[in-house]
Formats: structure tokens, sequence, C-alpha cells
């Protein structure tokens, strides 16, 4: 039997992604997501200071947090004010953990750059449109921080993106929905930069076991995947500069 795509996509094909910039107007960078019905709300803060451990090292630091708001679902979740979930710790250190992989720490300075992911609609897919629109609204931030002289130089050293993979009925398929991602066997969160080194990548199999050629296949659909986002990323990235550049002219 061959799984039949609720949105009728091919195996490999990715959900329609956009990237709308300038969301808001106070962040730095900010950046409206959209990976077919999940939309994530990307922002970036910048702060003036550094955690305690970093003080005097001349280094910076990227942190992120990550909620989902109580109507992103069909059914609405309680928000989260006193404790986290230990889903939305883990999520928001992924966030994190990924983008800080694209930054030169040293040049970014004593300065502490916040990623805020906020999901506005879920249909799976919320960490990886996180990362991969989190990156767009980083370059749009230090873009800003570059044009008003904060920074000398671009503290950027790569590109992230991310995107779920996963086995329906023992086939890879790539960018699961929901009912996808509640059907499949296996599921993967793989998250790469520009060369296509693998940053990291969280995979299970919800039951049973998997082989390593369908490990290989899988990672093999991220790859394409990923390489789409980030020319989609750069295509974004481009005409925020450019808009930019205008502005200041």
């Amino acid at each position: 039997m061959v799984w039949q795509r609720p949105d009728g996509r091919q195996s490999d094909q990715l959900r329609p992604f956009t990237f709308e910039q300038g969301f808001t107007n106070f962040a730095p960078g900010s950046v409206l997501a959209k990976c077919g019905e999940t939309q994530v709300l990307c922002t970036v803060s910048v702060e003036e200071k550094v955690p305690r451990f970093l003080m005097n090292t001349g280094k910076g630091w990227l942190t992120a947090e990550y909620r989902m708001l109580p109507s992103a679902t069909q059914q609405r979740q309680p928000r989260e004010l006193l404790k986290l979930s230990g889903r939305t710790q883990e999520i928001q250190r992924l966030i994190g953990r990924s983008l800080r992989a694209a930054i030169d720490l040293e040049a970014l300075g004593e300065r502490t750059l916040t990623v805020d992911a906020d999901v506005l609609q879920a249909d799976a897919g919320t960490r990886t449109t996180a990362i991969t629109g989190g990156f767009v609204a980083l370059a749009g931030a230090i873009d800003q921080l570059l044009h008003q002289g904060i920074l000398e130089r671009t503290p950027l050293v790569g590109q992230i993106a991310a995107i779920s993979v996963g086995l329906l009925d023992g086939e890879p398929y790539l960018d699961l929905n929901y009912p996808e991602d509640v059907a499949a066997t296996v599921d993967f969160n793989v998250v790469m930069n520009q060369q296509l080194g693998i940053i990291e990548v969280q995979g299970t199999a919800e039951e049973g076991s998997f082989t390593r050629p369908k490990l290989n296949q899988l990672l093999d659909y991220a790859e394409k995947g990923i390489q789409e986002l980030l020319s989609a990323q750069k295509m974004a990235m481009q005409e925020w500069r450019d808009l930019i550049t205008k502005k200041k002219d």
C-alpha cells in the first residue's frame, strides 16, 4: 500500500514556503514564516549585554524562546506561564543551538541576540519552520545592525535551514504535515548548513525499528528539501537588503 498525501504532493515535495519580512515594526529582524498551513512569527531582539558566563570575554550570545498561541491548534492549548513544558524547553534549545552554528560570537561582541518563535498556526513542522524562518529574521537583524553602524562586520558565518522527513508505509516522505506526522512510523527533524553539513538530527522509530538504507533515504530527502529552503532564504534575504539600501538612499 502506498501512502496518499492529503494535499496531493509528491513524496519529495515541500509544502509552499514563504517569508514575509518586516512583519513587526520594532524588532530589528522579523519574519512571518509559512510552511503550508504552519505559520511561525520569528523576531530577533538585541541587548547590549551577555549572560554572566560570557562577561568580559568579548563574545556575544544567541538564545531562543518558543511558544505556541493557545489557538494555534484545533483545540485550545493553555498558555505556558509559570512552567514551560519539556517539549517547549527542548524545542527552544534546538532553535538556539541551530542558529548559533551560523554566528561568530566574537564578531558579535558582548551583546545578546534573542530569537523569539511564536507559533500562530500549527500543522506540524513548527520547530523546523522556526529554525528556517528564524535564520532569515536573524540575517535581517544583522543587516540592520550593520547599516546602523552598531556592527563593523557581519558575524554571520553560515546559513541554516531545517526540515522534517518520515517513513509512511515504509517509504520516505519530505516535510510532513499533521496527518502524516501522526501516522509516521519514523520521523526525523534535520538541521543543515549551506554546505549540507549536518548540525542536528532528531529521529525516532515510533514503533519497531528501521534500517540503515531507510535512514540514508530520509537524509537524501532532507538534503533535497533543505537545498530548496536555502535558495528561498537567499532570495528573501537579498530582497530585504535591497529594501534597506533603498530606504537608506
